[in-house]
């Protein structure tokens, strides 16, 4: 029960007016959240990433994803054309659609990058070393006139962007590292006292 001030205290005296706006404020938010209110989705993509690096992590062959639209899906196609996820399927459930993706065990972190940057062609070689563990581990994905793709196309068609998120895969992972350290590679390795084997 919220207590109004005596009438003999004016409305702007401050300890009176202090004590009704706390009551008014704590019942209002505690009646909202008993009535059944939930919090707004705010950013789709930035979810469902988070759900599969959290099913990476967790050893899971697959995840459900929901809710998607299209930007998820590009992103994923993206992802798969790279080879870090594996096929998925969209169910249209009227809803909000959702996604059934195989995941490889490939990916070690997939995250949104907020807010949008823009990114010039000049600027694509700093922003990759500022956000990738290494310039040639991971992509950058960005959104251009030309549509959503990552960074390396980005770099053939001569554009930048607005840069969406990146992922990349742990360094023993990456297949096309063997080139950059012979030691990650399974038929190479340094012997104990330091050769080559």
């Amino acid at each position: 029960m919220i207590r109004r001030p005596p009438r003999s205290t004016p409305l702007y005296s401050s300890a009176a007016s202090d004590v009704y706006k706390r009551q008014v404020s704590t019942q209002s938010t505690w009646g909202l959240l008993s009535q059944g209110c939930k919090m707004v989705l705010m950013d789709v993509l930035s979810n469902c990433l988070k759900a599969i690096v959290n099913a990476e992590r967790a050893g899971k062959r697959q995840v459900m994803l929901r809710p998607v639209n299209k930007i998820v899906i590009k992103f994923l196609r993206i992802m798969q054309k790279k080879k870090y996820v594996g096929e998925f399927e969209i169910v249209d459930d009227r809803r909000g659609k959702k996604i059934v993706l195989e995941l490889l065990g490939r990916l070690n972190k997939c995250a949104v990058y907020s807010p949008r940057f823009d990114i010039k062609l000049k600027d694509m070689d700093g922003m990759m070393s500022y956000i990738l563990p290494s310039r040639h581990i991971g992509y950058l994905v960005l959104t251009t006139t030309y549509g959503i793709m990552d960074h390396e196309e980005a770099v053939k068609k001569k554009t930048g962007g607005k840069i969406l998120g990146f992922f990349y895969c742990s360094l023993n992972e990456c297949t096309h590292t063997h080139f950059l350290f012979p030691s990650t590679h399974p038929r190479i390795s340094i012997g104990v006292l330091g050769f080559w084997g």
